[in-house]
């Protein structure tokens, strides 16, 4: 990490510069559940450099922004969409708004033959179950639909529909095999893949909106600041690049 010239002293340095900034022992982090596994990672990075490691709540991009602006006391939020966060911004909620990763979608099956890396086996029917998550909570689910409707397969496929609460949960239906094929986030499929066999088709960014994932800081304090810069630090962005996601611009 230091070949690139950040560390965790620098960033606490640039951060006591703020006067009024109370300390956060241990700050709390909404994270939707696409990025659930890649920030327990990007924790591991974080801590190794010394910070504290933050507490990690997970779950859809829908239900966190509805249990935020009822309270829910963290001090971020990983959204895997922009949608949520610039309403949070818009309720004057927010200190701060960015774009930490843009995410991808792919049909993955536990079957290492059932994907030859097209739409085929959407075309020809030969399953019996597709998996996505729900549409009106969790993005990834959106851009699944988006993606049937773009093929022409959304009403066709209509019956065979399995929707998980959050792309989590989709996640579950395709490797424990309820689900043969399922609509999933590129990075659950990287994670899976280093352990299993499977087959698999990146969807075309094309075929559904961008999946802009952006992070909000919803309390101002130390250390939440320090975490923050640290996602956005090349050694951040490095690994949330290896773990499946493609990166914004830098902001900063």
């Amino acid at each position: 990490m230091h070949r690139h010239g950040i560390t965790l002293s620098c960033f606490l340095y640039c951060c006591l510069l703020l006067p009024a900034l109370p300390l956060q022992a241990t700050p709390k982090i909404a994270v939707a559940a696409n990025f659930f596994v890649p920030m327990q990672q990007l924790v591991a990075d974080y801590a190794a450099l010394g910070g504290e490691r933050p507490q990690l709540l997970s779950g859809s991009t829908g239900k966190l922004y509805t249990q935020i602006i009822h309270g829910l006391p963290v001090d971020a939020f990983f959204a895997a969409d922009s949608e949520r966060p610039a309403k949070l911004e818009t309720q004057g909620r927010t200190m701060g708004r960015f774009t930490y990763a843009l995410g991808r979608l792919v049909l993955a099956s536990s079957q290492a033959r059932l994907v030859d890396g097209n739409d085929n086996v959407l075309s020809t029917g030969g399953f019996e179950h597709l998996a996505l998550a729900n549409p009106r909570l969790a993005p990834y689910g959106f851009a699944a639909k988006q993606t049937l409707e773009a093929l022409g397969l959304l009403r066709k496929l209509k019956e065979r529909l399995v929707y998980g609460e959050n792309i989590a949960q989709t996640w579950q239906y395709v490797i424990s095999g309820n689900a043969e094929l399922g609509l999933v986030a590129l990075s659950q499929w990287l994670q899976w893949r280093e352990r299993s066999s499977g087959s698999h088709w990146l969807i075309p960014a094309h075929l559904h909106q961008p999946i802009a994932q952006q992070a909000v800081i919803l309390h101002r304090g130390v250390e939440i600041q320090a975490f923050m810069a640290f996602i956005q630090s090349p050694a951040g962005r490095e690994r949330i690049a290896a773990l499946g996601y493609d990166l914004p611009e830098k902001q900063f």
